[in-house]
């Protein structure tokens, strides 16, 4: 465990989410230094202890999502349960939900009335589709984002199958959204006492990133579509098949461009081709342009094309997979894999921190709970007796 000084120490958050988009927007709140309370329901808990892989009967999908975060169980059904997390967050700043539309307000965990009891609190809800509109009561999940926003048409080669993205970036972009949303509103709460209630949707969070593709669409009404690993405005900026597996440049703007063809492939007349010309003029040929690289990258191998890019200074690097991905010397260098201690699984491997402060870095302090694992303690904290615990496990209000 370090002991460095955290940029969020002294905040206080209440997690009753689960799954990913939550619990991602709370672990990034811990790493920075919040103090994170993570409630899971009465029997099984987060449903992403189901997931597996599973070590010793533990969810390894669940503990790398949920570091340094304290875990109870609450029963909010039962009205002793519900109380209990009234008085957790009368002391809280923050509170995180992701539960279907209309369940908080049933089980009277809901905007309105937390807030009545804590009238500076933040309390942020993540749904598939916001708080309101026509589909507000929908169920949302990732893959159903990416295909309402248009993400899998454009998504994979041209004229095949649409595809979702490798990873739920729906999910983790939506926490990532809720992080920016809450730090934001934690702002305006130190500075006027104000809590207020943010509104965070899976299938809104990820528009906002369409840059290149609304551009062109509210410019002309072009709708994008499936370009490979092609940019949209730029080429070459893709990957490219060498004699040795594939790497990916991007040359980016007419000065790398020209170092592509004269210091690394060694052919400066390609620079004065007409077709070739301007950045425009290489996407309307784009075709010609990979067919003609890739006849000359044939040539050598990958690892020969990326050490003459780097010496040019040509924007390039292989294609890895994620195991080749973590053994990169560079992202251990950088802190991004890091070990912790598992009271179960031990000492088990989890990905990094990538926000670098030079004063307050954040930290993986400690992995995740087990199921209930800090009850005691955090009731504790709230002044009630060992043995007045002890009457509300027996009664199933806490585990």
């Amino acid at each position: 465990m370090q002991n460095v000084p955290s940029p969020l120490a002294g905040l206080k958050v209440l997690d009753l989410s689960q799954i990913m988009a939550g619990p991602y927007c709370t672990m990034v709140l811990a790493d920075l230094g919040a103090e994170v309370i993570k409630v899971e329901k009465a029997g099984k808990g987060d449903d992403s202890r189901e997931l597996g892989p599973y070590v010793d009967g533990e969810s390894a999908s669940f503990a790398q999502i949920n570091r340094n975060k304290k875990g109870i169980v609450i029963n909010l059904r039962d009205p002793q349960g519900r109380e209990l997390l009234h008085e957790l967050a009368r002391r809280a700043d923050v509170v995180v939900e992701n539960f279907r539309v209309g369940v908080t307000k049933s089980l009277g965990v809901d905007y309105e009335t937390l807030s009545r009891i804590n009238p500076r609190l933040v309390y942020c809800s993540i749904s598939g589709f916001g708080q309101t509109g026509p589909y507000a009561h929908k169920g949302g999940f990732d893959l159903v984002a990416q295909g309402m926003t248009g993400m899998m048409s454009m998504t994979g080669e041209a004229g095949g199958r649409p595809l979702k993205a490798g990873i739920a970036v729906y999910d983790i972009g939506a926490g990532i959204t809720a992080v920016y949303a809450i730090l934001a509103a934690r702002i305006h709460q130190m500075t006027t006492g104000e809590g207020q209630h943010i509104d965070i949707s899976l299938a809104e969070c990820g528009l906002p990133w369409f840059i290149w593709e609304a551009a062109a669409y509210f410019a002309n009404g072009n709708v994008p579509k499936a370009t490979g690993s092609r940019h949209r405005v730029s080429a070459p900026y893709q990957a490219f098949r060498t004699g040795s597996g594939y790497i990916v440049i991007g040359a980016a703007n007419q000065r790398t461009w020209e170092r592509l063809c004269t210091e690394v492939l060694d052919r400066p007349e390609l620079i004065q081709d007409p077709r070739f010309a301007t950045n425009s003029l290489r996407l309307k040929h784009v075709e010609e342009l990979e067919r003609l690289l890739e006849e000359l990258f044939a040539g050598a191998a990958a690892a020969t094309w990326i050490a003459r890019c780097e010496t040019a200074g040509v924007p390039c690097g292989p294609i890895n997979d994620f195991g080749q991905a973590l053994d990169d010397p560079h992202y251990r260098a950088r802190g991004m894999i890091q070990k912790v201690d598992h009271p179960i699984m031990g000492s088990m491997r989890m990905l990094g921190i990538p926000t670098k402060f030079s004063r307050t870095p954040g930290a993986v302090n400690t992995a995740a709970p087990t199921l209930g694992q800090h009850t005691d303690e955090v009731l504790g904290g709230l002044g009630l007796a060992p043995e007045r615990i002890a009457q509300l496990r027996e009664a199933g209000v806490v585990q």
